[in-house]
């Protein structure tokens, strides 16, 4: 999240805290070895983000990736990687084409993978075309993709988490590639494995008021404060933080690690529609003192964890401790459920305070 937003909606003041989060990942170019999104002028990225509705308004690097504190959430890009993900009534699937473009430009020619996911919306009728329903989203991708799979997991008539992503099996055969052909299909050599990727994803709701009062301007005077005061600097060591606080409420954060880690954390604290998503990709074969930490921090009544690991990667088993979940014993577990995809394998759980 999270500048502060008004809607015109009988009167009433409401900001949609949920995310829309798209990753992309370009294949290498073997006949462009210097091909990097990190290249791309910040100028581009500015006109880019005004289609979205959104704005940079800080931004941090190292020699791995660039990390940028957006108006509505954050942006990473790495050398073939790039990760939206915005909050309020954004729109980045309307990026999409020019990003493709973009990356044309600078010499990326083949998208490896995709991913675009959301939990459902608190008010799904003040979002804006093309996210005004997940049919609506994934008409759009279908536009630009023609091996696009959409998702639905939780329960579609309470808490529930969709996912749109590309069906291509590592050594896979076939055309494809998307709509237009401007960009080609990345076929994939079966006997190479991937690098270790993996993504752990914690979505909020009904949160502490306590907790969350720390993330306005009547408790704290700026983003340090509010971090060190809920202690999200503890939550994973070693992360070198760029945080905001908005006026009069809501906070960003990002933290990014020499190894090319990022977490990021946004807030929308206000009691009727408090939202907190924390999300990272460092790597573990157990996430649950990670977990345990960023619950006992934000104390939500309930909380979604999704997991996305791939066969390298350690935290491929990781769906094992979630399965058991012994560390929350003070939430029950609603729904659990597992996916498996050619280069990915994805666990989905929601958890209630209990006993509601």
């Amino acid at each position: 999240m999270a500048a502060n937003e008004v809607i015109n909606n009988n009167s009433l003041h409401y900001f949609e805290g949920v995310e829309k989060l798209l990753e992309i990942w370009f294949a290498p170019n073997p006949q462009n070895n210097n091909a990097d999104l990190r290249k791309i002028r910040r100028p581009m990225w500015d006109a880019l983000l005004k289609s979205v509705r959104c704005e940079i308004i800080s931004f941090s690097r190292n020699d791995q990736i660039d990390a940028y504190v957006l108006s509505e959430s954050s942006m990473f890009v790495s050398k073939r990687r790039w990760i939206l993900k915005t909050c309020g009534n954004t729109t980045p699937l309307q990026c999409l084409e020019p990003l493709l473009e973009m990356a044309e430009e600078i010499g990326y020619t083949d998208v490896e993978d995709l991913f675009y996911s959301r939990k459902n919306f608190k008010r799904p009728e003040l979002q804006i075309s093309p996210h005004r329903g997940f049919d609506e989203e994934v008409a759009l991708l279908d536009s630009i993709f023609d091996d696009g799979r959409a998702y639905c997991l939780g329960s579609v008539n309470r808490e529930c988490w969709y996912l749109y992503t590309l069906s291509r099996g590592r050594g896979g055969g076939g055309g494809g590639g998307v709509g237009d052909n401007r960009i080609s299909r990345c076929i994939q050599d079966s006997h190479n494995m991937p690098d270790p990727d993996q993504t752990i994803e914690i979505l909020m709701t009904e949160l502490d008021p306590q907790v969350m009062a720390i993330f306005s301007k009547d408790e704290c005077s700026s983003g340090i404060e509010a971090t060190e005061r809920a202690g999200i600097h503890k939550l994973i060591p070693g992360m070198v933080i760029d945080d905001y606080l908005f006026d009069p409420c809501g906070y960003s954060m990002n933290g990014i690690a020499k190894n090319g880690c990022y977490m990021t954390i946004h807030i929308t604290p206000e009691p009727d529609f408090s939202y907190v998503s924390f999300e990272s990709n460092v790597a573990s074969s157990n996430y649950s003192d990670l977990i345990s930490r960023v619950i006992n921090t934000f104390q939500p009544g309930k909380f979604v964890v999704t997991i996305f690991a791939n066969k390298s990667s350690p935290a491929y088993t990781a769906f094992r401790e979630i399965d058991n979940a012994s560390h929350l014993a003070e939430w029950k577990r609603r729904d659990i459920q597992y996916c498996r995809f050619p280069t990915y394998d994805l666990t989905y759980a929601h958890y209630c305070k209990f006993p509601s």
